[in-house]
């Protein structure tokens, strides 16, 4: 198990990382989920050994590894680019760790080329090992770098985003050879991205950072169902946060979270009683091909999202600067303590 507690990191006057407490369980697909600047790359590096955290510690299995150096941590590290050895062929690229790590280095050539075959087949790549890296395909090349860093068996694998730079087939399809091989190998693999889709479809857990801070760690499924504070809402891309005054004038302040697909849309005036609802106004709708986007302006200025499933559609035909009363179940609403 690899536990940061209250782990922070700082640039100058900037806070990266502020009191982290974050936990990767034993035998775990987990998804680090975050914006641009959230802090999660360099949660990564300071995990890996690349950085030193400012204050608190990183252990694993209770032993503290901050403080030592990076390779000597049994830490995998899978880059963003890959990072492959261009001059080097596929079986050359995997071969590498094995034979030029710091601690304890192959020398039986024998053993190398058993364990470098071992982790082709194991991504699904063997045959491959005499082509070049520039040979083959992205999705190749991102098997050969999963590769090289399973064969010196790490007791943990970190993933930079490493599906961004693939294409939406190829990237569907390694999400589940990543999430087959991580069960095969036993090993946890904590997985960091900015895509909402792609964490809440590769996490056994989900964690969500913001702001240097961790906002909500849960299962894929109770994370999106239920998530505990606005940021969290914000990140799934799912949810409308709303100021609670738009609803009812005395009612308490906060934030309002409603989630997309949970809100109808009537003419004014034909709301049930006991469903809450605002006015807003429509702008555009947007074509997904089984759903449909619509987007609202609430009075206060705020834009709101309304997905239609096309299969059973409820919303009735909308027309652009038409004012309508959005509404919902009553328990459809998450109320939050705070300012947006």
């Amino acid at each position: 198990m690899l536990t940061l507690n209250q782990v922070s990191r700082r640039y100058g006057g900037s806070t990266a990382l502020d009191g982290v407490d974050f936990v990767v369980p034993e035998n775990t697909y987990m998804s680090l989920l975050g914006a641009s600047g959230s802090g999660k790359t360099t949660l990564l590096r300071l995990i890996a050994g690349f950085e030193e955290p400012d204050q608190g510690t990183i252990s694993f299995n209770g032993e503290r590894i901050d403080g030592q150096p990076s390779h000597l941590r049994d830490i995998g590290f899978v880059f963003q680019n890959f990072a492959l050895f261009p001059h080097l062929t596929v079986s050359e690229n995997v071969a590498f760790g094995l034979r030029h790590r710091a601690h304890a280095p192959l020398t039986n050539e024998t053993e190398i080329k058993d364990r470098t075959e071992a982790a082709l087949e194991l991504v699904g790549l063997s045959g491959f090992g005499h082509r070049g890296v520039g040979a083959i395909s992205g999705g190749q090349r991102q098997r050969v770098a999963l590769a090289r860093t399973l064969v010196c068996e790490p007791k943990i694998v970190l993933l930079d985003e490493p599906l961004g730079a693939l294409d939406a087939n190829l990237r569907s399809r390694m999400c589940d050879e990543l999430k087959a091989i991580r069960e095969r190998l036993g090993v946890s693999f904590l997985h960091v991205t900015g895509s909402e889709t792609e964490a809440l479809t590769m996490g056994d857990k989900v964690s969500v950072l913001a702001n240097g801070r961790i906002m909500q760690s849960d299962t894929p499924d109770n994370l999106f169902s239920h998530p505990v504070n606005a940021e969290s809402a914000r990140h799934l891309n799912a949810w409308n946060i709303l100021n609670a005054e738009l609803f009812d004038r005395d009612a308490a302040r906060g934030l309002i979270a409603v989630r997309f697909d949970q809100i109808d849309v009537s003419p004014t005036g034909t709301v049930p009683a006991d469903r809450p609802s605002l006015s807003a106004t429509y702008l555009t709708g947007e074509f997904n091909g089984p759903t449909a986007l619509s987007f609202f302006r609430a009075s206060d200025g705020t834009l709101l999202q309304v997905v239609d499933h096309l299969s059973q559609p409820r919303l009735p035909d909308l027309v652009e600067g038409q004012t309508y009363d959005l509404h919902f179940a009553a328990d459809a609403l998450r109320q939050f303590h705070g300012a947006a």
